[in-house]
């Protein structure tokens, strides 16, 4: 099978490249070079996707029985997609969000077949356009396509909402004895994906023909708090964790940039329900607990201290936010 990713060096991309060639997939990688994470035995295509002649050349004569773009957030670029690949490609795969689904949720248990809509965050409101448009593609033209929705999978970042994914200040302070916030009361529901575990599933959909015209979210069946997530991290860096437990209504009103990544996703609690990707990828089983991938990942860090972004600007933040909150 040849396969093209659209990136393909990222968080989850990486896992899933690998596990691709583990596979004997022939895979090629389409990006403009400025990742560092190696992908052995991946063909690469130097080029900018933006780039239309860039593009052009290097896919030239090439089909392709799936490609995937990584990078895609906008209709703007799944309409260029179309136009690139609908020739093509007898599969294309775009990576959504399942921050997509409906908030506030009607019913916590979500499935493929939940509504999509959420006010609050424009970025889910951008891939909510882009699987409309895929949508309108597929019915129309019979354009190829298949929509994957990941939901918060971590490999190399930190899954935290304040201080976490690039950035290592929430696990800073925590090493450092300071106090770090985690949303609400704790209690909220959530499920983190190891990128490995999502690789498995996804690997799957590639080339599967009865995925065609099809969405799927891929999870891990494990089910969290906030607090068990927040003192897992703490727990992997050998400490102990801190918590202040601030409203996430408050959180946003300190700083409004929380709004889409709070209200809009991670303060509701959320139980997907995985039985349409086992049903299409029969075996698949996410196998690696949070309490064990979050060592490796801050493992990742630690093997290049270049990694441990600790960003001044967040602890002003946090600090300022548990000020306001403990003055009253």
């Amino acid at each position: 099978m040849k396969v093209l990713f659209i990136g393909g060096t990222g968080n989850i991309s990486a896992s899933v490249s690998r596990l691709c060639i583990q596979k004997g997939i022939d895979l090629y990688l389409l990006n403009r070079g400025t990742r560092t994470a190696e992908i052995p035995h991946a063909q690469i295509l130097r080029a900018d996707i933006g780039k239309h002649e860039e593009v052009s050349k290097v896919l030239k004569g090439h089909r392709w029985d799936a490609v995937v773009d990584w990078i895609a957030y906008g209709e703007a670029e799944v309409e260029r997609d179309i136009a690139y690949f609908g020739p093509t490609a007898s599969q294309y795969v775009f990576i959504s969000s399942a921050s997509a689904y409906q908030k506030p949720l009607a019913h916590p248990i979500v499935t493929e077949s939940t509504p999509l809509c959420n006010p609050f965050w424009e970025y889910s409101r951008n891939k909510i356009a882009c699987e409309e448009r895929l949508t309108r593609a597929y019915r129309d033209k019979g354009f190829p396509m298949t929509i994957v929705r990941p939901s918060l999978t971590y490999d190399t970042v930190i899954p935290l909402p304040i201080g976490g994914w690039t950035e290592y200040t929430a696990v800073d302070r925590m090493k450092k004895g300071q106090r770090v916030i985690v949303h609400g009361d704790g209690t909220s529901l959530w499920t983190v994906t190891h990128a490995e575990d999502f690789a498995k599933g996804f690997v799957g959909l590639l080339g599967h023909q009865q995925a065609i015209g099809q969405a799927f979210h891929i999870t891990s069946d494990e089910i969290l708090t906030w607090d068990q997530i927040t003192s897992a991290v703490a727990s992997a860096a050998g400490v102990e964790a801190k918590i202040v437990h601030i409203a996430s209504d408050y959180i946003v009103k300190s700083d409004s940039s929380f709004l889409g990544t709070l209200i809009g996703d991670k303060a509701t609690s959320v139980i997907f329900d995985n039985s349409k990707i086992k049903r299409y990828v029969p075996g698949f089983k996410a196998t690696i607990p949070f309490s064990e991938g979050i060592k490796r990942t801050l493992k990742w860090f630690d093997a290049d201290p270049s990694r441990k972004i600790v960003n001044r600007a967040t602890n002003d933040l946090i600090d300022a936010i548990l000020g306001k909150y403990e003055g009253g």
